[in-house]
């Protein structure tokens, strides 16, 4: 399967390496927007100042696809599932806007953050950016995650819109509510370890949005279109 992985010339890859090394491997735009012209105007008004503006709803997804493809083809089962999460996130308007310091701002590219056990015991962040080619996706999974966890150091793509996520596999969990901060006002993702049943295998997974990024109903459909994603995940390794 490792061979599978390596898509990229060797020329490519060591290029590859040295802009991770400068946290500056991908372009991108971030360009601040008049919430006034956008459909946000009103929730912008809202919520941009309320002491919590964050919302979170929990659904139990059925996984049995992505887990059996897991085993099958040796891959991450949460690297998949991650580019299933930026596969359903494009699809979502609202998810390339963020509102942070009293503005809003649009980018046009998606990034997942998943958060790396590092090598000297401690935790480091890493933003994957987010590639609708799976085999793509998951050969900078690999690189930048194995890169975060050596040098124990976060690896941050400020030209992406990113999309955390936080993994709790040690116990399995019905629900996870995130303290808001009022620094990290990104989307997140966060679920514990998926639970096996008699013909299927379940995982909650528990998302926090800002509520001046987008409402209840975008929120559902993400999560309706992100089951989809699961569903219909496929490895083409020809």
């Amino acid at each position: 399967m490792r061979a599978w992985l390596q898509v990229m010339s060797q020329k490519y890859f060591s290029r590859f390496l040295v802009h991770v090394e400068n946290n500056n491997y991908l372009c991108g735009m971030k360009q601040e927007i008049n919430p006034e012209v956008t459909t946000r105007a009103q929730a912008f008004k809202m919520w941009m100042k309320s002491p919590m503006p964050m919302v979170t709803l929990t659904k139990t997804f059925d996984v049995t696809h992505l887990y059996k493809m897991s085993k099958r083809k040796g891959l991450k089962f949460n690297m998949l599932l991650c580019w299933c999460i930026g596969k359903a996130a494009s699809q979502v308007d609202e998810l390339y806007l963020l509102p942070e310091q009293g503005k809003l701002f649009r980018y046009d590219r998606l990034g997942i953050n998943v958060i790396v056990n590092n090598r000297e015991g401690g935790i480091s962040n890493c933003d994957i950016p987010y590639s609708d080619d799976l085999r793509q996706f998951c050969h900078a999974y690999d690189t930048l995650t194995q890169e975060a966890s050596r040098a124990c150091r976060d690896i941050t793509d400020d030209g992406a819109a990113i999309v955390g996520t936080s993994t709790l596999v040690d116990t399995e969990l019905d629900c996870i509510v995130n303290q808001y901060s009022g620094i990290f006002n990104n989307p997140f993702l966060a679920w514990g370890r998926y639970k096996h049943h008699w013909f299927k295998t379940t995982l909650a997974i528990s998302f926090q949005f800002h509520h001046a990024q987008m409402d209840g109903g975008h929120a559902a459909r993400f999560l309706n279109t992100l089951q989809e994603a699961i569903d219909t995940i496929s490895i083409n390794t020809k």
